[in-house]
């Protein structure tokens, strides 16, 4: 019985080619794109799953500041973790990280600069599944001078030989022996630390070797004693996943006050490992909701591949009326007749997955690297097989029940006679999809141009400050002692117009404090001051505009002076702050200017209140002004001066337009994935109009043919048949753009500073969907309104 389903399928697809290709092609299309996004999903979902001890790890956060200063930090200071440990009986376990970001590593003639360099607590390879491969993960650094590297790592700088015991350069030239090699991480970590110093290492170079001083009357012993600096990750194993977190909370809280009892209250923060991905710490949106949409809109497009077939299956039912009636009266049942629909269902989406699957294996190299995933296909992995199989049996379902349904429902003797046109003919379902297949697609090209919209935003907005054709590198220990020498030898060169230098990078601030003091301060302030230290040549290097007082000088005094911006003088609550005492950590002094508030991050966040900080010593980033047309021999004198004081260090360097760029990848990527959606939502749109149109042109032959004889221009036969669904479409304007508003305006709820959704794009959106749609219709209609009425009316 069933070969004889799947010939009879087969017979019916080859006599109506056209329409099987109209099918198989959206068909393709559509799960070509809904399973390439939601593999993309999955794979966004089962971060950091890999850990078997996941459920009872938790990342320790902050929330610090107050009024507009408030934020939550994901680094907090060293000492939580030990005490947290030794103090808190739920505690089973905690993990110290300290993110380095690139850092040179060296072995014989082999130079690179690690991007992901970090300095860790030995507890990172059990808390967490990186067990060393070689090496001893009870003891994976035996003395501060070890150093653990990934799988790769290992590979690239020694080859085929034994890395451990050999002996590597990191840092600032500092000697450290390999005693341990872990597996590569999966992609889907949140971990990709290649080289892995022990935060013992860390301790002996920040406290014990430098001295350094918290409040200039003790010296800060270790990372334990330091309650100021906040550098840390920090994790905590539990002894079991039904903590009360928010009584842990409480508990390190209470320890914080209990050792800085100064401090204004500090809450903490315990989020789950397996939402760190995507959730901040206070359980708000860190890219859930990216995700939420990718998935949404990648059923978006299955759905609509799935309406192309169901109308055509429900359009086309007329033609096929007398041949399930015969069917039935020779004795056909109606599950043999439903069967027989879904065969043919079944065989139309075969050929659709087996063309969607092979174009998925040629795409899937440009797809990852599109998405920055590393999907890989392979028929082991359980995960694409439920991926697969589960959206392969929800699309065929939901393209499959309703025509099979319909068509095996039908009266004989009715549909022998013609006495069931009507109510099939004009049925108001199809016309129902219709609407929604277009509704979606106009959500999506409104999605297309507000995101456009804003990264256009996003690349001319005035930031405050003069970013053009400025490039900026990192200084190591000898070449920050000569940097007068430095300066003075890059000003000589005529493509070079300025030089400065700083402690952070103005593109994306990182370093802030809440330790801070001046008259006048309200006893419950918290605020924290974004800390920039530079030199004097900085605020003018950058064009960022003084607006009262004065810049630094270079004068020794300039270490007890500070500058701030407009937002801080506001939180501060200054009238006249000029001459005013603020005390920033140990450092004591006065405001001697204020400048324009510029932005020093993303434009995601409010410009906070920042502080200026004359401190030459850790200014260890340099910017450089070009010409613009004489840019490379400007990077050619600071490469030359680099090689100077780093003959065996790679020199790296970046322009500032570009880093600035990429703080906003993501938007970026989801700019382009929304242009890839719309274009496909169209396409198979259009599809599926294209083929009722076609059906519509077919079954009003006859109609046509005497509408001509009558004297119908062609302009009004393509009127004819093109008014039912145009009407549709505007239909779907009128649905879609009040969806779409509400879509994109939550969207834009991510930016501090954002466009207007203006009506010009649901204008836009609406017309290039009506024109796309208008022009699918008049191939069909023109065709039909062209051919000779003689022919049609014979043929009838």
């Amino acid at each position: 019985m069933i070969r004889n389903y799947i010939k009879t399928a087969w017979r019916n697809i080859l006599q109506n080619k056209f329409y099987a290709a109209i099918n198989v092609t959206g068909l393709t299309i559509g799960l070509v794109v809904g399973l390439f996004m939601l593999l993309w999903v999955q794979d966004e979902l089962s971060f950091d799953k890999n850990n078997s001890n996941a459920p009872s790890i938790y990342k320790i956060g902050i929330v610090g500041g107050t009024g507009i200063s408030k934020q939550i930090f994901n680094n907090i200071i060293g000492p939580v973790a030990t005490f947290a440990k030794n103090e808190i009986p739920e505690v089973k376990d905690a993990v110290r990280i300290m993110s380095v970001g690139d850092a040179p590593f060296k072995y014989k003639d082999k130079v690179f600069y690690e991007q992901n360099f970090a300095f860790v607590d030995p507890s990172y390879f059990s808390v967490f599944d990186f067990n060393l491969i070689k090496g001893d993960t009870r003891n994976p650094f035996p003395d501060n001078n070890s150093v653990v590297i990934t799988e790769s790592t290992a590979k690239k700088f020694f080859g085929n030989e034994d890395p451990i015991g050999k002996v590597v350069i990191t840092g600032q030239d500092e000697q450290n022996k390999v005693t341990g090699v872990i597996p590569d991480y999966p992609a889907n970590s949140s971990f990709q630390y290649h080289v892995m110093l022990p935060i013992s290492r860390f301790n002996y170079l920040a406290y014990v070797k430098s001295k350094t001083s918290y409040d200039n009357k003790n010296v800060v012993p270790s990372i334990d004693a330091d309650w100021s600096a906040f550098r840390f990750q920090t994790f905590l194993l539990l002894k079991n996943n039904n903590v009360n977190t928010a009584l842990l909370e409480k508990k390190l809280q209470a320890i914080h006050e209990r050792q800085k009892p100064e401090d204004a209250p500090v809450p903490y923060l315990a989020q789950p490992l397996l939402k760190m991905h995507l959730y901040k710490a206070d359980g708000t949106d860190a890219g859930m909701s990216t995700v939420s949409t990718f998935a949404i809109v990648a059923l978006m497009i299955l759905i609509i591949a799935c309406i192309n077939y169901v109308n055509l299956s429900t359009a086309r039912s007329m033609l096929r009326a007398k041949e399930v009636s015969m069917r039935k009266i020779i004795g056909a049942g109606k599950f043999q007749l439903f069967m027989q629909f879904m065969v043919e269902t079944a065989l139309l989406f075969l050929i659709a997955s087996v063309f969607a699957f092979l174009l998925m294996v040629l795409l899937l190299p440009e797809f990852n690297q599109f998405s920055g995933k590393q999907i890989v296909l392979s028929l082991s992995n359980y995960n694409i097989w439920l991926c697969i199989i589960l959206t392969l049996i929800g699309t065929l379902t939901a393209s499959s029940i309703y025509p099979a349904l319909l068509l095996s429902s039908f009266e004989p003797l009715k549909a022998l006679k013609g006495k069931i046109s009507a109510s099939i003919g004009n049925v108001a379902f199809r016309r129902v999809l219709v609407v929604l297949q277009f509704s979606a697609s106009i959500v999506l090209i409104v999605g297309t141009l507000v995101i456009g919209n804003q990264l256009r935003y996003i690349r001319n907005k005035n930031l405050g400050y003069d970013k053009e054709n400025v490039f900026s590198f990192n200084m190591r220990t000898d070449m920050q002692k000569h940097y007068d020498v430095v300066k003075t030898d890059l000003l000589k060169n005529p493509a070079v117009l300025s030089v400065t230098r700083a402690g952070a990078n103005i593109i994306e601030s990182g370093s802030s404090t809440g330790d801070n003091d001046w008259d006048g301060k309200p006893k419950n302030s918290n605020m924290w001051f974004a800390q920039i230290y530079s030199d004097k040549d900085f605020i003018p290097f950058f064009k960022v505009k003084m607006l009262e007082g004065a810049n630094f000088t270079g004068a020794v005094a300039d270490s007890a002076h500070f500058i701030i911006n407009e937002t801080a003088v506001k939180e501060m609550g200054l009238t006249n702050p000029i001459g005013k005492r603020l005390r920033i950590q140990t450092r004591n002094g006065t405001i001697i200017g204020v400048v324009k508030d510029f932005h020093f991050n993303t434009i995601h966040k409010k410009i906070e209140p920042a502080v200026f900080q004359y401190q030459p010593d850790y200014s260890w980033r340099v910017y450089v002004k070009t010409t613009g047309r004489d840019a490379q021999k400007a990077i050619a004198a600071a490469l030359s001066s680099w090689k100077q004081y780093n003959s065996d260090i790679p020199f790296n360097y970046a322009f500032l337009d570009d880093t600035y760029t990429k703080l906003y990848t993501m938007e970026q990527k989801q700019g382009a994935l929304f242009n890839l959606f719309a274009t496909i939502a169209i396409v198979i749109s259009c599809l599926g109009l294209f083929g009722l149109a076609t059906y519509s042109a077919q079954v009003k032959t006859r109609e046509i043919g005497i509408r001509k004889v009558l004297g119908a221009s062609v302009t009004k036969i393509i009127g004819l048949l093109a008014t039912e669904f145009m009407v549709l479409i505007i239909v779907a304007i009128v649905i879609a753009m009040p969806i779409a508003w509400f879509a994109m305006n939550s969207w834009l709820q991510d930016f501090a500073y954002k466009i207007n959704i203006g009506w010009v794009v649901f204008l836009f959106a609406g017309g290039g969907a009506s024109v796309i749609a208008l022009l699918t219709i008049s191939i069909q209609s023109v065709k039909a309104a062209m051919a000779n009425p003689v022919k049609s009316l014979r043929s009838e």
